[in-house]
């Protein structure tokens, strides 16, 4: 198809659009704009037409478009009806496409990131993965606030729209990026799903310049600007002026309609670029030539025109629609400007029917019979067919001036019929609602977009009919969305507002503002909660709700003592309730306060026994105690409740392995995941099982499987990343380990098993920096005291061997304080006291631990804790000889770890480290047992690729 030819319909528009009068100046300037060669100097990338409504800014741009076309371009023409910045670039290539010029790849792009965004919220909405451990790290960035109106965490964009605001999404990257990564593909779906305009922009940049490359000009117009700034003027700003996504074509143009001035804080260093086009009302001249052009020229009729319109356009359009020729057609001073350009309109029946159909604030043929009487009911095709109504998307709208008027003129004129059609306004939205929620309970229906469209349609006309009695229910509405689905609570604040603009009712209309106000700042949600909570009057429940939902947000965002004072809050105003004791416990549980989080789930099981959340969230808080047996029985009670919860399925599989019953693990593994085939946590698991049974090949396998499904699964790699060092593996393994840390792992496993890497790969000072981000990760959890202990331990060697005896000191004595019993504190005080002291000064230490390892024989399983490389250095610092070759060649059998003999080698090369001058024979026997487990390293570490 050729590009160039018009359809129908704009066939139809330019023949209507030939005779425009008036803004001559402003169509010379575009018209040279678009002659300029875009390399000129004077050419203007970005138009801004702006002024108040119904200055016939849309008929500007829309003419503006004609010559666009005229002049052989390509055009797009958007408004408000696009709600973020993924939608704009849709419309964008939609609309290009349809001229012949479709964005392929860019299209092939989009449409994987909607089907990966409805996975994503899928995931999003359901429980924790129960497999990671870890506490959460704070300040992790994931999305800035470009990306979260990407996303669709702004309003009208679907379930990860925006009422969560940018500040709860700079924290907590890990635990989302887990629960949203274990539902995709790979870890550009991730990314894309996370950071869809970043993903996005390039590819549509890209495209848009191949498209543009075609054309003399590709020109984009953005009307309504006053709305859509807040979401695009970044990104349309970064596009333009920068190459952040790429270099822009030369040749596109980009102009702007709004009401507002250019934002200064977004495009202050670009206004020389900008052609600023302000619009004011008709010069008398020009409203004058305007009428003549449409066949109105009596006199008497023009000049009630002027008068009545005040030369505003979009009413000097309306008032000549008719041709009015007769003087006694506005002779009645009386009537308002409204009531004026009705009266042309002879037939009393359509005159009510526009009326009655500016009351919805958007309508389809559906809602316009339930908006006018019946006798009107088939009119609604001359109703679209006014000046003043638009039709986009299978919906219609009046021009904002026309309908605000026509809303004040019917307030005011009668306050019984406003209220009465407004009441039937609502209930016709009520039934509607009813029809469309077909049984579902509430979350399901606000997760809905046409539910939750038909809900604000019918709180909107409800408070139009009556805002004091509304006023309550809108306020509640608000909750019950933030409770059941919180990126749609920005609709509700702006539909408050636009009621109480529309019903002249200041309450709602402070309302309104207040909420969305609040919205718009960092911890909008939160801010929202806490403008509802001062609300007088608000009973003891929605006190409570509000404190739940309040503490859920700072949960969310990691702000841990808000968080327990909204919930303890909450369950002061309702003891009973089960969804703040669960909140509470997970709260405490992401803290590893098992014992608290335990005693909360165990509360609302008992409040609610068929609570299938609190049942699963109670076992997982007695395995992450190691409390295995008591799990299994709490996990089968929550199976009796739901036996497909594939999670329960997997954490009961982890308690078996626990307890030394792997094969039994490997089943109940293998059944999550037949219930759940993308579940990567139990593949993982998988792994794990394996790996207890020695069988390192087949978990290496399932590590790769659940990367596989989930690339960005952090805890996947720090597990592979552990065997990868166990077997010999220590390139990968610091790889792997790295990628985990990149992926927003952030647990005293994996930086405590990154820094043994590092110190068996000789790099002492990046294995100090790991121990000290491990520490950071303890102080910020109730964890164990010997979680603590052993990091401090190996801590203490880092700055023993860098000759920091006071900091190694400290860092040891503190870890004894923690866990004196344990093995590798021990081990680190006895060679820090033959540091100081030499050997003969720490023989009693040598001795106990000689004691301690006696009788240990390898494997050491999963989690080495150095004991293999205790039992040969304790016999030879205290010279028996016999016993170090007894336990190197336990070492030397099979099924010892390469990790294990390696910390062995490490040992007894430090020991020699510690004694200066030794003699021959010492020496001798050090260096030989020394070769002895080099060799077996060298046989048991894997061949290189």
């Amino acid at each position: 198809m050729d590009r160039r030819r018009l359809s129908r319909q704009e066939l139809i528009r330019a023949r209507h659009q030939d005779g425009f009068v008036g803004r001559d100046g402003e169509l010379a300037a575009f018209r040279a704009n678009l002659a300029r060669d875009p390399a000129e100097p004077g050419f203007r990338f970005l138009h801004h037409l702006h002024g108040q409504g119904g200055v016939g800014k849309t008929s500007l741009v829309r003419r503006f478009e004609q010559m666009a076309r005229e002049h052989g371009a390509l055009t797009v023409y958007t408004d408000e009806s696009v709600h973020s910045v993924p939608e704009a670039m849709a419309e964008i290539s939609a609309r290009l496409g349809r001229q012949g010029s479709p964005l392929k790849a860019f299209d092939k792009l989009l449409a994987t990131y909607r089907e990966r965004r409805h996975e994503a919220e899928a995931a999003f909405a359901g429980p924790d993965e129960p497999g990671d451990e870890a506490a959460p790290s704070p300040g992790s960035t994931f999305l800035a606030r470009a990306g979260v109106t990407g996303i669709g965490l702004l309003p009208g964009v679907g379930l990860l729209a925006g009422a969560v605001d940018t500040t709860q999404l700079a924290r907590g990257t890990d635990r989302l990026r887990s629960r949203i990564g274990a539902r995709l593909r790979n870890h550009d779906d991730v990314r894309l799903v996370l950071s869809p305009v970043e993903v996005l922009t390039p590819v549509f940049v890209r495209e848009l310049g191949d498209a543009a490359d075609t054309v003399p000009v590709l020109a984009l117009f953005f009307d309504t600007y006053e709305r859509t700034g807040p979401l695009l003027g970044t990104w349309l700003r970064d596009i333009l002026f920068s190459d952040r996504h790429g270099p822009l074509a030369p040749n596109v143009m980009v102009t702007l309609s709004g009401r507002d001035a250019l934002d200064r804080r977004c495009w202050a260093d670009h206004l020389d670029h900008v052609a600023d086009l302000p619009l004011d009302t008709f010069t008398e001249a020009e409203a004058r030539q305007f009428l003549a052009a449409k066949d109105v020229t009596d006199a008497d009729t023009v000049d009630a025109i002027l008068r009545l319109s005040g030369r505003l356009p979009v009413l000097v359009s309306t008032l000549a629609g008719s041709r009015p020729h007769a003087a006694e057609a506005v002779d009645d001073p009386s009537d308002t400007a409204v009531e004026r350009f009705l009266k042309w309109e002879t037939d009393p029946v359509r005159r009510d029917a526009a009326l009655a159909a500016a009351l919805p604030r958007t309508l389809d043929e559906d809602v316009y019979r339930e908006a006018v009487d019946a006798a009107a009911a088939d009119h609604f095709d001359r109703l679209c067919a006014l000046p003043f109504v638009t039709g986009r998307g299978g919906r219609w709208q009046y021009h904002e001036v026309v309908r605000t008027a026509m809303l004040r003129l019917q307030r005011r004129r009668s306050p019984r019929a406003w209220a009465e059609r407004h009441g039937r306004l609502a209930e016709a939205a009520r039934r509607a609602q009813e029809q469309c929620a077909g049984g579902r309970d509430a979350r399901a229906c606000h997760r809905d977009e046409r539910w939750r469209e038909l809900r604000l349609r019918e709180v909107y006309h409800l408070l139009c009919a009556d805002f004091r009695a509304a006023l309550p229910i809108a306020l509640s509405e608000v909750l019950a969305t933030a409770h059941h689905e919180p990126p749609a609570v920005r609709l509700v604040a702006e539909t408050v507002r636009q009621a109480g603009e529309d019903g002249d009712a200041p309450e709602v209309r402070d309302w309104g503002e207040r909420l969305t106000d609040a919205l718009d700042g960092p911890d909008g949600l939160v801010r929202a909660l806490t403008a509802l909570l001062a609300r007088p009057g608000l009973d003891g429940p929605q006190q409570a709700l509000v404190h739940r939902l309040r503490g859920r947000e700072h949960r969310k965002a990691e702000s841990w003592e808000r968080a327990f004072a909204d919930y303890d809050r909450s369950l002061e105003l309702a003891p009973d309730d089960t969804h703040a004791l669960v909140g509470r416990g997970l709260t405490h549980r992401y803290l590893r306060d098992f014992e608290r989080a335990a005693e909360d789930f165990a509360r609302a099981r008992d409040l609610d026994p068929g609570l299938v959340s609190a049942a699963f969230q109670l076992g997982e808080a007695h395995r992450l105690m190691g409390r295995h047996e008591h799990a299994i029985t709490v996990f089968d009670q929550a199976l009796e409740l739901d036996p497909r919860h594939a999670q329960t399925h997997g954490s009961r599989a982890v308690c078996l392995r626990r307890l030394g019953r792997p094969e039994e693990a490997l089943a109940g593994l293998a059944h999550a995941i037949e219930l759940r085939p993308d579940y990567a946590w139990a593949m993982a698991e998988r792994g794990m099982a394996y790996w207890a049974m020695d069988r390192h090949t087949e978990a290496l396998a399932e590590f790769d499987r659940a990367l596989v499904v989930n690339p960005g699964y952090a805890w996947a790699y720090g597990a592979r990343g552990s065997l990868r060092l166990v077997t010999g593996r220590l390139d990968a393994a610091l790889a792997d380990l790295d990628r985990a840390v990149g992926h927003g792992t952030a647990t005293t496993w994996t930086f405590s098993r990154r820094a043994e890497a590092h110190l068996l790969n000789g790099a002492e000072d990046a294995a100090l920096a790991d121990c000290d981000r491990a520490l950071a990760v303890v102080d910020r959890t109730v964890a164990p005291d010997a979680f603590r202990a052993v990091v401090l331990a190996k801590k203490a060697g880092c700055l023993r061997r860098a000759h920091r005896m006071d900091a190694a000191r400290d860092a040891v004595g503190t870890a004894a304080a923690l866990a004196p019993d344990r093995l590798v504190v021990r081990h680190e005080t006895a060679l820090l006291t033959s540091a100081v002291a030499g050997l003969r000064g720490a023989a009693s230490a040598w001795e106990a631990l000689r004691d301690a390892t006696e009788g240990i024989r390898p494997p050491y399983g999963i989690d080495p804790t150095k004991t293999a490389g205790v039992a040969v250095v304790s016999r030879c610092a205290l010279g028996d000889w016999g016993g170090a070759r007894t336990a190197v060649a336990a070492l030397l059998g099979d099924g010892t770890a390469w990790e294990d003999i390696a910390e062995a080698e490490f040992g007894v090369r430090e020991l020699a480290e510690l004694m200066p001058e030794p003699d021959a024979a010492t020496a001798g026997r050090l260096a030989a047992l020394r070769q002895a487990l080099l060799r077996r390293m060298a046989e048991a570490a894997p061949a290189p690729p």
